[in-house]
């Protein structure tokens, strides 16, 4: 069913509230939207999505849920990760505060992960006293006055205080599992996981049940880059199917990324804006089962109650949710 079939069986009102809800989120976010169009190579409607990429640019723009701010702080998410499944290992948290100048010098001598709770790619691993506690120091300070973001419009970042963490660096997995596996969830359901081993250069996508598929993905896209399925992997893989839907509750969409070592797994990060919104596969039908399976009706945003013009948008958007639902069932 194309999206103008499913515009078409909507009231019309519902489809002028929706149109002009178009113009308007494109005219107040031109940036984004020319960004968009430019990385995926199509026009995006940003009041009224279908495809994964859609999805993430309308989670940016409209749907501001708190609990995405706690999610995306690297300490907060921690402190949520205990609470929502109390036996999963994380990597344990040495220090932590506002001033880097702080950090004791013992904890720089060890072997240890240097990090900022507020953005990505924020990471020094640090090991046999290298790198100098100068450098650490500078680029730490540097992150600290950076708001992580704004360039791509992700919206959870900009409330986290920003602080700076020293953790312990974890041995991980690879060149015999795994270093990381990746569980997308959509409403307590599993679109796809995604295994890699980051230190030989390989990956595999799984389906929900655990089930080898077809296809690469952006990190590791040729087909010699294929991750061996072992036994182990699978073992590691339906752990993570088993664990992160408790981790993302009815959250509309997450992506729940967990760390393998010889002690087993462990938790990391829980990302709201995967790939920052941008993230491709080789096989279509990954990004087919995530709109499949990720319903807009359950986000933040429908479940509000809104006043005025949002309410009018809201009640529209609910409507093309509930439209869709009936004709994904009819094809089922």
């Amino acid at each position: 069913m194309c999206l103008m079939e499913i515009s078409a069986d909507l009231p019309a009102r519902h489809r002028l509230v929706l149109m002009a809800a178009r113009i308007v989120l494109t005219l107040r976010h031109p940036v984004l939207v020319a960004r968009f169009a430019m990385r995926l190579g199509y026009l995006p409607n940003p009041a009224a999505p279908t495809r994964y990429n859609e999805l993430m640019l309308w989670r940016k723009i409209i749907d501001h849920n708190p609990l995405f701010v706690t999610l995306t702080d690297k300490l907060a998410a921690k402190a949520h990760i205990r609470a929502t499944c109390p036996g999963l290992l994380l990597a344990e948290t040495l220090w932590s505060g506002r001033n880097p100048e702080d950090i004791p010098a013992e904890l720089l001598a060890g072997q240890v992960v240097v990090k900022t709770n507020h953005g990505c790619e924020m990471n020094i691993f640090v090991s046999g006293g290298r790198p100098a506690r100068a450098e650490i120091m500078r680029k730490t300070k540097r992150w600290l006055k950076k708001r992580f973001g704004r360039r791509n419009g992700e919206w959870a970042y900009w409330a986290i205080t920003p602080t700076v963490l020293v953790e312990e660096q974890l041995t991980l997995g690879g060149g015999m599992i795994a270093t990381d596996i990746k569980v997308h969830v959509c409403s307590g359901v599993i679109s796809h996981v995604w295994a890699e081993d980051k230190l030989a250069a390989r990956s595999h996508l799984f389906d929900g049940e655990g089930r080898p598929l077809p296809g690469r993905d952006p990190d590791y896209p040729r087909e010699d880059q294929s991750l061996p399925v072992s036994p182990a992997l699978l073992d590691f893989v339906r752990q993570a199917i088993a664990l992160a839907p408790r981790i993302t509750g009815d959250l509309d969409h997450a992506r729940v990324d967990f760390l393998v070592t010889d002690k087993g797994l462990h938790a990391g990060e829980i990302c709201i804006y995967s790939a920052a919104g941008y993230g491709t596969w080789t096989n279509p039908a990954i990004a087919e089962r995530l709109e499949r399976f990720w319903r807009l009706e359950d986000a933040a945003y429908l479940k509000r109650r809104h006043r005025g013009i949002s309410r009018l948008y809201a009640q529209a958007l609910r409507a093309r949710c509930a439209l869709r639902a009936t004709q994904k069932q009819m094809r089922a």
